[in-house]
């Protein structure tokens, strides 16, 4: 495991922990660690929650001190983006819901993070930017990300001017689903995972996979896939529970 990223399993919940507090940049090998926890996350958790320690979310991504030198040949190069892209696709493919929590700033991979996860809350005080073209580097990598997740005027507002958004026009924006004060974002972060962990687990698995598939299907696919999924949750013994 990366040192940099923690990954511990509480009760039901597995917590992965952007553990660089001067500025929660993720490395390759970070990242690694991310996908690695994602894709088995469903065989010991119920939930996913990601956070981080110190006063961001998450910079972007950074090339640790042992990386070597980005290769100058185009071919070469696609594949040290691989661990970018395989975290978006572990986040969109795992199969318990992912929960983000953000503080601070959430750039680039940051922002992609909070958008691809199933849930997410941010402080009053977060901020969010695509800050790649102020580099003169082309943000595709997170537009990958966020395509489906925000209207295309507002990403591409955002991917060319690079400017910060705050958390309420992040909202607006589909990039994050509560607003909290920053006092009282714990509280209400856990107070959801308590309510999570209530619900019967193939209703939320099943959620998740519908949301996963249905919007690639044409009309009648998406709702010959809802009526099949309905019956097979809904007639499994543990929906057949009393609420507690």
């Amino acid at each position: 495991m990366n040192e940099q990223i923690k990954i511990e399993q509480d009760g039901r919940i597995l917590r992965i922990t952007f553990d660089r507090p001067e500025d929660n940049g993720v490395s390759d090998r970070m990242a690694a660690s991310l996908i690695q926890a994602l894709n088995t996350a469903h065989e010991t958790s119920d939930m996913v929650v990601i956070q981080s320690v110190g006063p961001d979310f998450c910079t972007g991504r950074v090339r640790g001190p042992d990386f070597p030198p980005a290769s100058p040949e185009a071919y070469t190069r696609r594949a040290e983006y691989d661990s970018i892209f395989n975290s978006y696709k572990a986040i969109r493919n795992a199969q318990v819901p992912v929960i983000s929590v953000i503080e601070g700033r959430a750039m680039g991979f940051g922002m992609a993070v909070t958008a691809l996860s199933d849930v997410s809350f941010a402080s009053d005080t977060a901020t969010f930017n695509i800050p790649e073209i102020a580099h003169n580097v082309m943000p595709t990598m997170v537009m990958s990300a966020i395509y489906d997740r925000m209207n295309r005027n507002a990403i591409l507002w955002m991917a060319y001017s690079a400017d910060f958004i705050d958390a309420q026009r992040a909202l607006v924006y589909g990039i994050v689903s509560q607003v909290v004060p920053q006092a009282k974002l714990n509280d209400e972060v856990n107070r959801f995972c308590s309510l999570l962990l209530s619900r019967p687990r193939p209703a939320i698995l099943g959620l998740k996979e519908y949301t996963r598939v249905a919007p690639r299907m044409d009309d009648q696919g998406a709702i010959d896939y809802a009526r099949s999924i309905h019956s097979m949750v809904n007639t499994s013994a543990e929906m057949k529970k009393k609420p507690h």
